[in-house]
């Protein structure tokens, strides 16, 4: 087996290893990890061994190829001296060129009414020439010098993104999802005394035994499926040449996608294509500030239930809030919540505490998540076209990340927004 056969083995044996993990779900167990590394070692260095094996076969070649062109006799030689010309006279004294003009012009002139007319593509290999081959000029013998490229990426990095999983999430074939909110609930329940007479005339000692007539009402909510999308310009031949920026720039499209719709479920003011957030939806309960944070929080929870008739399944907080909920300590300078030791799940007053960049600092939201629902209309998906303006000219492509989806909160008391902030 060849050295590239090697390599190629070894890169495969470790693309198996992360298939299966990504399958699975899961990261790599010690052993995997310490195969993959292996694995990646070796195709390294044989790939290093490779390029030098290459590098040296094709300087020796071009050499050889500047020696042979230096011997020759322009005038003897019709292509060489057609090198020794412009770029306008190679391309025109090509055989390329002269074949196909001879084909659409047998008599030496093109008809003013030829259409559709496209030339060969005419190669030029040697454009540039040097008279010294020096491996410190990347149009002589350094181009032949290839960088090892590690295939390690680091992004910038991202916000986590926690409210997604907190909502309910379901899917539509519509463009148009309706849902039924009640907004009188029946409370005439009444303990009612057996009738004494047939037909009752309003006495004295009689009863009636009439129950009472309840009263309800419903409200009909339409949400309306909207669209996100964002899209860069890439060349075809950074797609082609860098195989690993497509999955960068499709990392990079659908998280930005995501962090932003997560942003909408928050704050979206439900003006023009914006989806009406949590914060923003009508009837919401509000809790204002009350001596501190943790008695704050402590009242929100109880308007939750006494007035939202809710139990809260979580409550959103802006990680400069989180902190500050870790720092509190009593009187002899005890965290009230274990301090850096601590592990698990971070809750406040029962109710778990979850971290977003997309909530103001000062506000908490407390609520019964599953009270909001997302309608996946199309999931997340990337496009590329070369039919943006001009780009098929320039040997460009847009590539599109688009994603459309309803949200609706089905029961607003179940959310209350919590003043954490004594200034605000």
């Amino acid at each position: 087996m060849n050295k590239k056969d090697r390599m190629q083995k070894a890169l495969l044996d470790a693309r198996a290893i992360c298939e299966l993990a990504e399958k699975e779900g899961r990261n790599f167990t010690s052993e995997e990890r310490g195969k993959v590394a292996g694995y990646v070692e070796e195709a390294k260095n044989l790939k290093a061994e490779i390029k030098a094996m290459e590098g040296d076969a094709a300087l020796i070649a071009a050499i050889n190829g500047f020696e042979a062109e230096m011997t020759k006799d322009p005038k003897q030689d019709p292509v060489q001296a057609a090198i020794k010309g412009t770029l306008g006279m190679r391309f025109v004294n090509s055989p390329e060129f002269m074949g196909w003009i001879k084909s659409i012009a047998p008599s030496g002139s093109v008809s003013r009414q030829a259409k559709g007319l496209i030339s060969p593509a005419v190669e030029f290999k040697n454009l540039f020439r040097k008279d010294l081959v020096t491996g410190a000029d990347d149009e002589s013998a350094g181009a032949f010098v290839q960088t090892d490229y590690t295939g390690i990426y680091e992004p910038l990095g991202r916000y986590p993104l926690n409210i997604l999983g907190l909502v309910n999430r379901r899917t539509t074939g519509s463009d148009l999802v309706e849902f039924v909110r009640q907004t009188t609930k029946v409370q005439e329940a009444a303990p009612i005394a057996e009738a004494n007479v047939t037909d009752y005339a309003g006495s004295s000692g009689e009863v009636s035994g009439e129950k009472p007539e309840a009263a309800i009402a419903f409200e009909q909510v339409t949400a309306a499926v909207k669209t996100l999308a964002v899209w860069i310009p890439a060349t075809k031949r950074a797609l082609s040449d860098a195989s690993q920026i497509r999955g960068i720039i499709d990392q990079e499209l659908r998280d930005d996608l995501m962090e932003e719709f997560e942003d909408q479920l928050l704050n979206g003011d439900g003006a023009g294509e914006n989806f009406t957030g949590i914060l923003n939806t009508a009837d919401i309960l509000a809790q204002a500030w009350d001596t501190d944070m943790l008695t704050t929080i402590r009242q929100a929870r109880t308007t939750l239930a006494v007035t939202g008739l809710s139990y809260p399944t979580a409550i959103v907080m802006h990680p400069n809030d989180t902190e500050t909920l870790d720092l509190l300590t009593d009187d002899t300078g005890r965290y009230y919540y274990g301090g850096p030791a601590e592990g698990g799940v971070q809750r406040v007053w029962r109710v778990p505490v979850v971290e977003s960049q997309s909530i103001d600092e000062g506000t908490g939201l407390m609520g019964d998540f599953r009270k909001a629902v997302v309608w996946d209309r199309e999931q997340a998906s990337i496009q590329v076209s070369d039919s943006h303006e001009d780009f098929f000219i320039r040997n460009m492509v847009a590539i599109l990340a688009e994603m459309r989806a309803a949200f609706g909160v089905i029961r607003p008391t179940a959310f209350i927004e919590i003043d954490l902030d004594s200034g605000s």
